[in-house]
């Protein structure tokens, strides 16, 4: 199996689609028409990642990825009916990790669940830098020996700062890194990124210690190892 995998959607059609294609791609698929199921389904049987579609009766969507967030830190992938970047922007703001507009071919969502998985599972050495401890290998981060609560997208946004320490990473490349593939060039979800994970770190812009703002460039890390 590639993963169990939760679909929250109220459209029927939908979710039988998405559940027939999705395990003949290998996935164990779960389901929930509404997100107050889903949320129990999430506490239950813990998937490895959440398909989340944003208009939903009763709970939205994005009240059902703010109440994940506050539990888990799954991987989220929202569902938008028009593909609208004010949509996009507020679930990334949330926590989710990625977004896709209906309607969507099946196989671009399977890509893109498989790179966020694949990155979930990724190995490397453990990096300290002063306060802030991180290892690749369990996909973790501490802040004064306290584990700081990372999504996928902000974990891998932080190990791709930190792999690219002393160069500027532009808002492409930052984008290309963290979705694992060329997707729309939406920088402000960037910036919505980078201030998530600021706001965990810690970290203020103005002085920056982790992710310094290059004006006109991009991102950079300017934490400094502990053995340098």
């Amino acid at each position: 199996m590639r993963g169990t995998v939760l679909v929250v959607d109220d459209d029927r059609k939908l979710r039988g689609l998405l559940t027939e294609y999705l395990a003949t791609a290998g996935f164990e698929v779960l389901t929930a028409g509404r997100a107050d199921d889903g949320l129990r389904v999430v506490r239950t049987e813990h998937p490895e990642i959440v398909i989340l579609d944003v208009m939903l009766p009763g709970m939205d969507g994005f009240d059902a990825c703010r109440a994940i967030r506050k539990e888990s830190s799954v991987p989220i992938i929202m569902l938008t009916a028009r593909g609208d970047v004010t949509d996009r922007v507020v679930g990334l703001e949330l926590g989710a990790d990625d977004y896709l507009a209906k309607p969507f071919e099946p196989r671009e969502l399977v890509a893109r669940m498989d790179a966020i998985l694949r990155r979930g599972r990724k190995s490397a050495e453990t990096w300290s830098y002063g306060a802030l401890t991180v290892d690749p290998e369990r996909r973790s981060a501490s802040m004064h020996g306290k584990p700081i609560a990372l999504t996928t997208a902000e974990f891998d946004l932080l190990e791709l700062l930190i792999r690219s320490r002393g160069r500027v990473l532009s808002r492409g490349h930052i984008l290309d890194g963290v979705r694992g593939e060329t997707w729309d060039s939406l920088d402000r979800s960037i910036d919505v990124l980078v201030s998530r994970l600021r706001g965990k770190l810690g970290d203020d812009p103005r002085s920056p210690r982790w992710v310094r703002t290059v004006r006109g460039a991009g991102y950079a890390f300017v934490g400094v190892p502990d053995d340098a």
